[in-house]
């Protein structure tokens, strides 16, 4: 079986945002960037078909030579070859029309976009590219199972969850549930020095044109500060709720 799984280079969430230019570039500087979480359930769970049945994976992002580091750990933690596509997009749309231009000529099984990325949660792209190579979808996927080119899926809906089955080829929305933390596999020497030798294939985009961008950005605004009052004092507490917080 031959699977693709889209990779997002992402802050960490410990990190620190700033923005420059006015508010309307993010600013880079001192960012220490991960595999977006949902990509990285994604990848084990590719891993553990590799392992089951020599699947063949192939690991993709659309940016620049930064996000080469995070290409190389997954191909130590499992991939068999990364592919950058040599692009900034400024929106999903641009990430899914170039995702999809590479996946016209490769003719993937199994695709795995990870449900969202933790920067900008949009969860467009698994849906736009299902949409542009008329592949079945399956987002917010907690369990997958392919038997016989059929996929077994579940996936969360509100207030419970969701089975569904269908023909492959079929890209998967990935998140916690299709493998579980405990299950990421953390590179080891061997696999950090096998990353080392296999593919890394920069291509060119293809050029598709942004449909929309972003502006300026805002950070939230500082939280107050807190004010505690005494447990034995009801008569300040009943004070500032009502002419401070004037919830009552």
């Amino acid at each position: 079986m031959k699977i693709l799984v889209c990779i997002s280079n992402v802050p960490d969430t410990t990190s620190k945002i700033n923005f420059k230019n006015n508010d309307t570039d993010f600013d880079s500087s001192g960012i220490q960037y991960i595999i977006n979480p949902n990509d990285e359930f994604g990848l084990t769970r590719a891993v553990w078909f590799q392992q089951k049945d020599d699947s063949d994976i192939t690991v993709l992002t659309v940016g620049d030579s930064s996000c080469e580091p995070i290409l190389r750990k997954c191909l130590a933690i499992g991939a068999n070859r990364a592919v950058r596509i040599n692009s900034k997009p400024t929106d999903a749309f641009q990430v899914a029309y170039e995702i999809a231009g590479f996946c016209k000529k490769e003719k993937f099984d199994l695709i795995i976009t990870g449900r969202e990325s933790i920067d900008y949660n949009g969860g467009m792209v698994g849906g736009l590219l299902s949409e542009i190579l008329d592949y079945n979808y399956v987002t917010n996927c907690i369990d997958l199972k392919i038997n016989n080119n059929i996929a077994h899926t579940s996936r969360e809906i509100d207030g419970g969850k969701e089975e569904c089955e269908a023909q492959l080829p079929i890209i998967i929305g990935s998140q916690k549930g299709i493998v579980e933390e405990k299950d990421l596999i953390i590179p080891n020497m061997r696999g950090i020095m096998q990353a080392r030798q296999k593919p890394l294939l920069v291509i060119e985009s293809i050029g598709e044109k942004f449909k929309s961008k972003s502006i300026s950005f805002e950070k939230p605004k500082e939280k107050n500060k807190i004010k505690i009052v005494n447990s034995e004092n009801v008569d300040e507490l009943i004070n500032l709720l009502h002419n401070e917080a004037k919830v009552i």
